[in-house]
């Protein structure tokens, strides 16, 4: 179990979206710093924020920010990309970026902060999946997910030793600029801060979000064609 009241915590991302709306709840549940990143750092008004520059695809980037953050308890491992396009079509270098920022840019800050938890006493460790992880028809932002998920699963065991809370997380579509265009449902950030900071308080293992995660979940069960995410919009 992870107590939010008192700890310093990293979000990556944390200028927008739903990293603003993790950062905004870590405060309201009496966190007493947040680090914030940003590729283009800017500032805030409130003391309890500071931002960072971070560019999770370079390793002196996150090396540097491991460096200065070195007293953090929880980490958010939220930062990602959206390319969309269909994977027979889709231009080779945007899929490489993909993974660079939505798998291997999670591992990476994994790595660098595992000691850094490990100092504190375990702490936590955050990652944002998506229902996407487990749907058909994502393209390469839905195998960026799926890989983002077995890599949480296994750093899950990996950080067991050192009392480390891994929590990943799973929902649909988020009200963000990321998917602005898409018409479809979506849920307000704030509401998923507070469902994934109940799961981190309760000491859980994952957040399913929403219906549609739970209901996606469910069906890997079952036959694989009932997997196909553009069937159940």
């Amino acid at each position: 179990m992870t107590v939010i009241e008192g700890s310093t915590a990293l979000v990556t991302g944390g200028r927008r979206g739903l990293g603003r709306a993790f950062t905004a709840e870590l405060l309201a549940r009496g966190a007493k710093k947040v680090y914030a990143t940003a590729r283009t750092p800017d500032t805030d008004e409130d003391p309890r924020v500071e931002v960072l520059a971070l560019d999770v695809t370079d390793d002196a980037s996150v090396a540097a920010l491991a460096h200065r953050a070195d007293d953090v308890d929880i980490v958010f491992n939220n930062a990602g990309v959206l390319h969309a396009a269909p994977l027979l079509g889709a231009d080779l270098a945007l899929v490489r970026d993909t993974f660079e920022t939505n798998v291997l840019g999670p591992l990476r800050i994994a790595q660098a902060f595992a000691p850094v938890l490990a100092a504190r006493g375990g702490g936590a460790l955050v990652d944002i999946h998506s229902l996407l992880s487990w749907g058909a028809g994502a393209g390469a932002y839905g195998a960026s997910k799926a890989a983002l998920w077995s890599l949480t699963n296994s750093l899950r065991l990996e950080l067991a030793a050192q009392h480390t809370q891994v929590l990943g997380v799973h929902l649909g579509f988020a009200d963000t600029g990321m998917v602005a265009a898409l018409p479809v449902d979506k849920i307000a950030p704030a509401d998923v801060a507070r469902a994934v900071l109940d799961g981190l308080e309760r000491g859980e293992h994952e957040v399913l979000v929403d219906d549609a995660s739970r209901a996606l979940k469910a069906a890997l069960s079952g036959p694989v064609e009932n997997l196909s995410v553009l069937a159940r919009r």
